[in-house]
């Protein structure tokens, strides 16, 4: 199996974050408020499951809410599990 490219994108257009596999678009939607990012769902295309394709964009955009120094606020079942598993992320629950 091809190593899967780590870019995950934030979109702040879209308030989303975004990870493109194969021409398949993975999303965190989030909500912004002052110092507070809210994670309120996350949608991994079915031609990605099982590939690790959600976890890599929890990852990626975790990291990039700690070097924004934000909080977060989990409203989505998905970041929820992930950071559940990873309690290095705990840190950034506001």
């Amino acid at each position: 199996m091809e190593p899967m490219p780590a870019t995950v994108r934030n979109n702040p257009g879209r308030t989303r974050y975004e990870l493109e596999v194969d021409g398949h678009l993975a999303v965190a939607v989030y909500t912004l408020a002052p110092g507070v990012i809210t994670f309120v769902h996350t949608e991994v295309p079915k031609e990605l499951g099982g590939r690790g394709v959600g976890t890599a964009l929890a990852r990626g955009a975790l990291e990039d809410v700690r070097r924004q120094g934000l909080k977060v606020v989990v409203r989505c079942s998905f970041i929820k599990a992930f950071m559940a598993k990873h309690p290095e992320f705990n840190d950034l629950l506001a």
